[in-house]
């Protein structure tokens, strides 16, 4: 695509976290480009992810859901959209093994929905996925080509929609691309992931849930390096290709758990380990050879990026604290009010 004549996207999810980073992203760096957001906002959906540019004249929202294919095909025509980039998604584990309905209606159906509306327009799509679509990895590396291997219901509803990207590619000759992000943390986060959840419990003097023993191995990439990764595959990745997109190193979650407490200067004494979440992957890891090949780098470290988010949240209080109520606090009390806490140390 040529970037010079501007793109027209839709960014179904864009008023979720990464969705909504990459909205901000897209405005700053791309001025002949217009973003219109489509997002049912459910918990994690919020407008003020959105604050700062709701008076660009190059962005507009949609409330709806990408479910509806009424909705997505009116969106399509009335802002002659010529390229979707989907975030809609359940994406939270937890959640998945207490209700995986929602993921595949989500995350299943709601792909098909957006490919059939891309296919009838001939639009560039581009699919938001994960690594935890390739499951737990012993040793090496995923590649693009390893085969997918989920473990939980979230990580089968993401890995059942790349397949059908791929399908639609390949069958229909549709023009899709494919990312694969490692775990995200920055702004707009929604606290029932692990880092702004712990950053808020310390700010607050509360407990750290930590998983088991702790030892879980994660690449923890700033959301910001992935956007503009998001943002180069989308305008020049070849039609059908996946991309992994991550530092390609990894930290275990003990030490993600000491470089928040040490960025909010609170003590190790708030770690409570609780009974692990079943089927809990232990280590993720992805080969991104092949996005650096297209010219991505990622900018941070793991650890920088653990304390940018960190630090964000200690200086963003106003926009975390009304969300840490109401469904939240209901979420908060069913996933970890019945788990057992178990020796220091795990």
């Amino acid at each position: 695509m040529v970037s010079g004549k501007g793109r027209r996207l839709l960014v179904t999810g864009g008023a979720g976290f990464i969705g909504a980073n990459f909205v901000h992203h897209v405005l700053r760096t791309r001025p002949n480009d217009h973003v219109v957001v489509f997002d049912k906002l459910t918990y994690a959906g919020n407008l003020a992810n959105l604050a700062d540019v709701s008076d660009d004249p190059r962005y507009a929202f949609v409330h709806a859901d990408i479910c509806d294919a009424g909705a997505v095909e009116r969106v399509l025509s009335a802002h002659g959209i010529d390229t979707v980039v989907n975030f809609a998604a359940e994406t939270h584990v937890d959640r998945s093994i207490d209700d995986p309905e929602a993921f595949i209606r989500t995350d299943v159906n709601g792909t098909y929905t957006l490919l059939e509306a891309a296919r009838a327009k001939g639009l560039r799509y581009h699919q938001v996925s994960t690594d935890e679509v390739y499951g737990h990895v012993a040793e090496g590396a995923s590649r693009e080509t390893d085969p997918v291997a989920p473990r939980s219901p979230y990580a089968a509803s993401k890995a059942s929609g790349d397949l059908l990207v791929h399908a639609y590619h390949v069958t229909y000759g549709l023009h899709t691309t494919i990312s694969r992000g490692s775990n995200n943390v920055g702004p707009y986060q929604y606290p029932e992931k692990a880092v702004p959840l712990f950053s808020t419990n310390a700010l607050e003097g509360l407990p750290l849930p930590v998983y088991g023993d702790g030892r879980q191995e994660r690449d923890y990439q700033w959301v910001g390096d992935h956007c503009e990764a998001i943002d180069l595959i989308v305008d020049r990745g070849p039609a059908g290709e996946a991309y992994n997109v991550g530092t390609g190193t990894s930290i275990q979650n003990l030490t993600m758990v000491d470089i928040v407490l040490e960025t909010l200067d609170r003590p190790r004494s708030l770690v409570r380990h609780v009974t692990d979440r079943p089927g809990h992957d232990r280590r993720y890891a992805i080969d991104t050879a092949k996005l650096q090949a297209l010219g991505w780098r990622s900018r941070h470290t793991p650890e920088q990026a653990v304390a940018m988010a960190a630090a964000w949240y200690r200086d963003n209080e106003a926009w975390w604290r009304p969300i840490k109520s109401g469904e939240f606090r209901a979420y908060y009390d069913r996933m970890y009010g019945g788990r057992a806490v178990l020796p220091a140390g795990g």
